[in-house]
């Protein structure tokens, strides 16, 4: 297949960087050098930072960009990173200190300008970045980015740059838990020649992390090499990464125990009951910060009208989670009880048990509440995902034939596999859809408010099923201005309420991350976001 290539690293010749480390070429080699070579899916779009809000994209801008703060690759805590501080006396006006000392790959200095041309590139609704909304609580949003019509300003009134370190923001509210957020890629710093030779940035993107993309061939393989200008404590402790593009976890797990693959994480879901035993102490199954779930087209009038709340839980509630996640995922998956995530502890706004009796299994239940709402539309249901990565033809067919089984129905559910990730993407996002579709999230940053309004307040970035509800927004709206992290944490939870009564998207359950490596590599963990943290990773 043409994920398995096993091609090498081309630049092993040339590359003075990696000629220091040829035992990484080879293969071999000790004391941390090599290269690690990971599977890996395309990613949908170009790497703008702002305009990339799916999974594997996001690896590679964790591996390339370092933004204001970074998240704790063990706790997940946000911590600054460029940020030398960030005060605010109000919760809405806030002053930015960056460090000293940082660059860009290019050698271009990292400066205010360097975030705030960012953060307006992003906003402008021009350029039409998937991310823009994440800006929307800046001062001066509206006017780059109005609801409807074109913009009447270029930039956010509530940037303001002092000097090549210290810039203010404003925002439009208070939102208590704000600097938090920054450690999300969408808030990354832009070098000049982003703006300056857009087609060529985008050809091979130029960022401020621990390693350099070196090529990208799609549907093959991305390499990158790490930057020994890295000022960052997190250097890279290999000597670069390949991502190897594969269309089929089993191909990339075959790879890996035939030791043609150093890292894989993924691992397919018919191979959890011999992965202990391939691989031992070389297996990592945690927590994670992932929650799986099935979105409904609200944009579809079928899917809409009045009384159909009560079918789309009736289907929440033929779905037999615990089975599912037991017998297919040997528990690498928890059944969910709500709209987030347990990785988020109490402090991120995590409560267990807010989807109610719509998230347990009641076949009897199931099929009165569906037949009161009208029944399914056209008398039928089709779950949509991409194939390629995830195992996802595995869980769709087995929620199917639970959704046939509590209705009587051999046929009340079928499934459309979709061959690529990318394909499939694109499918959500031009909403060529008219039935359920997966919708798993990844957290960005740890709160709960990540789980909830980029996905279901009105035009948010990732509200890919068009749910809008007012009273939920409103209490979004009131939890970010909260100035304590727990009375906001209780208005996120009585939004979630709304979510258990109108069920726009069905919880399944949350995910573990799990990973296999080979006895090449060391030092391999997945951060609570379920990614592998490279720049730990020692080869040989």
């Amino acid at each position: 297949m043409r994920g398995a290539t096993r091609a090498r690293w081309a630049v092993c010749a040339l590359s003075a960087v990696l000629a220091a480390a040829a035992a990484g070429c080879g293969g071999g080699g000790g004391g941390g050098t090599g290269v690690v070579r990971s599977s890996w899916g395309d990613p949908q779009n170009p790497l703008e930072p702002a305009n990339t809000n799916e999974v594997q994209g996001g690896k590679v801008l964790a591996m390339i960009f370092r933004g204001l703060k970074r998240y704790d690759p063990r706790s997940g805590a946000a911590e600054n990173m460029l940020a030398e501080k960030i005060e605010t006396s109000d919760q809405q006006n806030f002053t930015i200190t960056l460090k000293d000392g940082w660059t860009f790959s290019n050698g271009e200095k990292v400066t205010s300008k360097s975030f705030t041309d960012a953060w307006n590139y992003a906003a402008l609704v021009d350029n039409k970045q998937k991310n823009a909304s994440f800006f929307e609580y800046v001062d001066g949003y509206d006017k780059v980015h109005p609801a409807s019509g074109a913009a009447t300003a270029k930039t956010l009134s509530g940037l303001v740059v002092k000097d090549d370190r210290t810039f203010t923001v404003k925002l439009k509210t208070k939102f208590s838990t704000w600097p938090d957020t920054l450690g999300y890629t969408a808030y990354a710093p832009l070098p000049r020649a982003f703006f300056d030779d857009h087609a060529a940035w985008l050809k091979k993107p130029v960022g401020n992390g621990p390693y350099a993309i070196d090529s990208y061939a799609k549907g093959s393989a991305m390499k990158l090499t790490k930057w020994d200008g890295y000022p960052g404590d997190d250097k890279a402790k290999n000597s670069g990464v390949e991502l190897r593009v594969y269309t089929d976890n089993n191909t990339a797990y075959t790879d890996l125990q035939a030791g043609n693959l150093d890292l894989v994480d993924d691992i397919p879901s018919a191979q959890l009951k011999n992965v202990k035993n391939d691989l031992g102490d070389r297996y990592i199954n945690q927590p994670a910060g992932i929650i799986q779930t099935l979105a409904f087209p609200m944009y579809d009038a079928n899917w809409s009208k009045s009384g159909m709340e009560k079918v789309r839980r009736g289907l929440s509630m033929a779905i037999n989670r615990d089975q599912i996640t037991d017998q297919i995922y040997q528990k690498t998956r928890t059944p969910a009880t709500d709209w987030t995530s347990p990785a988020l502890g109490e402090k991120g706004g995590y409560k267990a048990g807010l989807c109610g009796d719509a998230c347990t299994f009641d076949a009897a239940s199931a099929k009165k509440l569906i037949q009161e709402g009208g029944g399914l539309p056209g008398g039928r249901i089709t779950l949509t995902s991409n194939v390629d990565t995830g195992s996802h033809r595995v869980w769709m067919d087995a929620v199917c034939n639970s959704i046939n089984n509590a209705l009587g129905n051999d046929n009340a559910c079928i499934v459309n596999p979709v061959g690529t990730f990318a394909d499939f993407r694109n499918q959500i996002s031009e909403q060529r859809l008219s039935n359920p579709f997966r919708s798993g999230w990844q957290m960005d940053y740890p709160l709960i408010q990540n789980f909830l309004q980029p996905l279901y307040y009105t035009d948010a970035s990732s509200n890919y099923g068009k749910f809008s509800d007012p009273q939920f927004d409103k209490l979004v709206d009131e939890a970010n201005a909260e100035s304590s992290q727990g009375a906001a944490n209780a208005k996120f939870q009585d939004a979630e309420r709304i979510l258990a009564r109108e069920m726009p998207a069905i919880p399944l359950w949350y995910q573990n991350g799990s990973a296999g490596y080979s006895d090449r590599v060391s030092d391999v963990t997945l951060n609570p976001f379920s990614v592998p943290v490279y720049e730990q990773i020692k080869v040989g």
